[in-house]
């Protein structure tokens, strides 16, 4: 006779910090625009076609980074978009990132309202004081309680697209030069980081941006080079990626028990330039670059990096996210990754 003995191991993971706040624009919005008078929104199909609750605002068709990072970080749950967070679930962190916003406040105005970062920023204070009167009211405890969590920002992108390239606009580029711009948003990125330091914030990631040039929108919209992605446009980007090591040094140096560091996302730009084609028919028109309502995308979704004509796919968020989470060459991430920065 063969006795036969299932053992079942129940093992209770903690995360790994206790907390987790998502601070950036659409590549990291899972909600916050929904309820805005805006083009930028993606509640609806084929949105969310691959997500179990369907569309919820994220720009893509399943999850985003700020998903994977919660699942890498630990968490059982992804973090509650601000517009509709409540109760103790803050206590373990919130979404404040909304679609089209900036590190400018007037960045994303063309498309009706969004929610700055300097907004969010406000809105994150708005948090702590909840926090504050969930924990008794004790103030300097929930100090150090947020000290040991991790912030994740990531902006930049529409002071690019959706401000300094769109003339018609805004008058930017021709107050500005390119590296005038790029130190301008940077002086202001530092002076917003800076507010986060004050709000209690130590462990935190600064996305870099990626090659806008490259995304299918800026391709069609745009008079490409031999790179097949629109130099200007990326050439300007890079400009201001150039000043984030430096940010990063400089706010170690200068803040106390700060720890900063800087993901760098543009060593996606080859895998970007050749697999620029979106998943879903996009709209030409009213809510330029984003999925048409209800159409049908793409049958085998898991092999395209872009979703719509400005954002990544599931796929493409899952690789972002993974090498944000654990660098796999030194250029990914400076000076440490979020796995080594959820360990201080």
């Amino acid at each position: 006779m063969v006795l036969s003995l299932k053992i079942l191991i129940l093992v209770s993971c903690e995360p790994q910090v206790p907390c987790f706040f998502i601070f950036g624009d659409s590549l990291l919005d899972n909600g916050n625009n929904n309820d805005l008078n805006t083009q930028a929104k993606v509640n609806y199909p084929p949105y969310g076609i691959d997500f179990p609750d369907g569309p919820t605002g994220r720009f893509t068709n399943g999850k985003n980074q700020a998903d994977y990072l919660s699942e890498f970080l630990g968490f059982e749950n992804y973090r509650p978009p601000f517009a509709s967070a409540s109760g103790s679930e803050i206590l373990q962190g919130v979404n404040y990132a909304s679609g089209g916003s900036g590190i400018r406040s007037e960045t994303g105005s063309n498309l009706g309202e969004v929610i700055s970062l300097n907004q969010q920023l406000d809105n994150h204070q708005t948090t702590i004081s909840k926090i504050v009167s969930i924990q008794r009211n004790n103030e300097s405890y929930t100090q150090e309680y947020l000290k040991k969590c991790i912030y994740i920002v990531g902006s930049g992108s529409n002071d690019y697209m959706n401000n300094y390239f769109i003339p018609d606009f805004f008058p930017e580029s021709s107050k500005y030069t390119p590296e005038q711009y790029a130190d301008l948003l940077v002086q202001q990125y530092a002076k917003q980081i800076t507010t986060l330091y004050n709000y209690g914030a130590r462990k935190i990631a600064l996305y870099g941006l990626g090659p806008i040039g490259c995304t299918p929108e800026e391709i069609r919209t745009f008079p490409t080079n031999l790179s097949g992605c629109v130099d200007n446009i990326n050439i300007a980007v890079a400009l201001y990626n150039d000043r984030m090591k430096p940010l990063v040094d400089s706010l170690n140096a200068n803040l106390s028990d700060a720890h900063v560091t800087f993901i760098n996302v543009w060593n996606f730009a080859p895998v970007l330039g050749l697999l620029s084609f979106t998943c879903c028919k996009t709209s030409t028109t009213v809510s330029k670059g984003q999925c048409v309502p209800n159409e049908t995308p793409c049958l085998i979704r898991i092999l395209r990096v872009f979703w719509d004509g400005f954002h990544p796919s599931e796929t493409g968020h899952m690789l972002l996210a993974k090498t944000a989470y654990r660098a796999i060459t030194p250029n990914d991430a400076y000076p440490i990754d979020i796995r080594h920065l959820a360990q201080l």
